[in-house]
């Protein structure tokens, strides 16, 4: 059974990477975005900068979402800043700056919002190094209720656990398709939930991730007639590009 953790505010939808249909994802604007829409919860992806910044940003390298190319680890907050991260996605956001942790952890605070934070391994930086930069801010900045950490990384959750425990950082798994042996894995993390692909979740297994007394999430829902069973199968959660699409056919979040 899962060790005892703080009573997470966790609402049935969360934004991800912000509201990512509408605007940039995982910058500011999004997560504005978001809270105008009625979204409690954003998830968010972050990662290290060459001079150990963290920022907000999903991928390695820079070409899809800013007019930069290369990559993320290369660059030192001072050239980071002068990307702009907002153009790509419309006119409306140019001049949309990378944000860095710090940043959106301030917006977070004023906006009373809860944070999915994935910590984004790559192989530039260890997984270790990333836990030990991010989870203290995280920490100092929200209360356990409106946080999670999750990745798929084992070497950067192992870190985050041993800089906190449950009752004070709940953890999510994060895993593509939920693997036979998933139960130790959770156990030896004191892991509050499990963070699937939904398209890849099956009734079965979801039946003994919450039998076992786990939360459920489930990536990248954007069909609400196609996540229907989901619900059924007993989904806490569902993370998606745009959860207003959802609105008024989720459940009402389950505080037991």
């Amino acid at each position: 059974m899962p060790a005892a953790h703080p009573d997470v505010a966790l609402p049935r939808l969360i934004a991800h990477r912000g509201l990512s249909a509408r605007a940039p994802e995982n910058t500011l604007a999004a997560v504005r975005a978001a809270h105008t829409a009625g979204c409690q919860w954003v998830e968010l992806d972050v990662q290290l900068l060459g001079d150990g910044t963290p920022v907000i940003w999903h991928d390695s390298t820079l070409k899809r979402c800013s007019d930069g190319h290369g990559r993320l680890a290369t660059l030192d907050l001072a050239k980071a800043r002068r990307l702009d991260v907002g153009a790509w996605f419309g006119d409306t956001f140019r001049g949309e700056r990378m944000a860095t942790l710090d940043e959106m952890l301030a917006l977070l605070v004023e906006l009373d919002m809860g944070v999915n934070m994935e910590l984004k391994v790559t192989s530039r930086r260890s997984g270790s190094e990333l836990a030990e930069a991010v989870i203290p801010r995280l920490l100092d900045a929200l209360p356990p209720q409106r946080l999670i950490v999750s990745s798929f990384d084992a070497v950067a959750l192992r870190q985050a656990r041993s800089l906190a425990d449950a009752s004070l950082l709940p953890i999510g798994v994060l895993t593509e398709s939920v693997p036979q042996k998933w139960q130790p894995l959770c156990e030896g993390l004191d892991a509050y939930s499990i963070h699937t692909d939904w398209t890849r979740l099956t009734a079965k297994r979801a039946d003994e991730i919450k039998a076992a007394g786990y939360r459920l999430l489930c990536y990248t829902a954007n069909d609400p007639a196609a996540f229907a069973d989901r619900w059924r199968w007993g989904v806490d959660g569902a993370i998606s590009d745009d959860p207003t699409r959802f609105a008024d056919i989720a459940p009402p979040p389950d505080r037991a």
